[in-house]
């Protein structure tokens, strides 16, 4: 008899703990989503290490290296090739980590490609945050030391075919949400107002050099809050 009491009392013991785990389960609040990947983007004459520190800053912000992707391509080439090589990169970013849309993140020159591929190359689908630091979105005169040499500077020459196929129509098309970040005494911009988007968040974050502007701590925390 007390073998049979022992029993049913295991028995209803080990039913109450289910009970209570389960309701305590239920009470954990569901895991917090994980970032979007943010793809780096960088200008003429510069590769993926220009982010290094903002890079670093992401990842003090909690962000893992397997969400941030800086990746280096032939900067003389067409944009419209970048454009094509970055829908690649996204691609592959999203399969290797899971994610649905990505950030891209963008400095100078390589604002061009990244609007190509969102305007062009169905990007809008893929990305959710698009940032532009110094972009060069409506062109730049400085850009006549080297039109003749490359495709990508004649590209970005004020008044190329490239740039008024491109700002042609939406300037900031898709449900993406669009931020331009530029400084009023950039040199290498000029006029320094290219950089301004119609539809965009248009931020003047005051006087810094075109160089600067992708690792300036006070810019990176702008556009770490832009890209929540």
């Amino acid at each position: 008899m007390q073998r049979r009491v022992r029993r049913v009392t295991a028995v209803f013991s080990a039913a109450v703990a289910s009970i209570l785990l389960s309701l305590s389960l239920a009470a954990v609040p569901a895991r917090a989503a994980t970032h979007n990947p943010v793809i780096f983007v960088h200008g003429i004459r510069s590769s993926a290490s220009s982010w290094d520190d903002w890079i670093a800053d992401f990842e003090a912000d909690g962000y893992t290296a397997s969400e941030l992707d800086a990746w280096s391509y032939d900067w003389s080439q067409s944009n419209v090739t970048t454009a094509q090589q970055l829908a690649t990169e996204v691609r592959s970013v999203l399969a290797r980590t899971g994610a649905s849309k990505v950030d891209l993140v963008v400095h100078s020159m390589g604002a061009l490609s990244a609007r190509y591929y969102l305007k062009n190359l169905g990007g809008t689908s893929y990305v959710d945050d698009f940032v532009s630091t110094a972009g060069v979105n409506h062109g730049t005169t400085v850009a006549s030391w080297c039109k003749w040499l490359y495709t990508s500077c004649s590209e970005m020459y004020t008044g190329s075919s490239f740039l008024t196929a491109l700002n042609s129509g939406d300037e900031t098309p898709g449900s993406v949400a669009y931020a331009s970040y530029w400084s009023n005494c950039d040199d290498l911009l000029t006029p320094d107002t290219s950089a301004i988007l119609s539809g965009a968040t248009n931020v003047e974050v005051g006087c810094i050099s075109h160089t600067d502007m992708n690792n300036d701590y006070g810019v990176y925390q702008q556009v770490r809050t832009f890209v929540g």
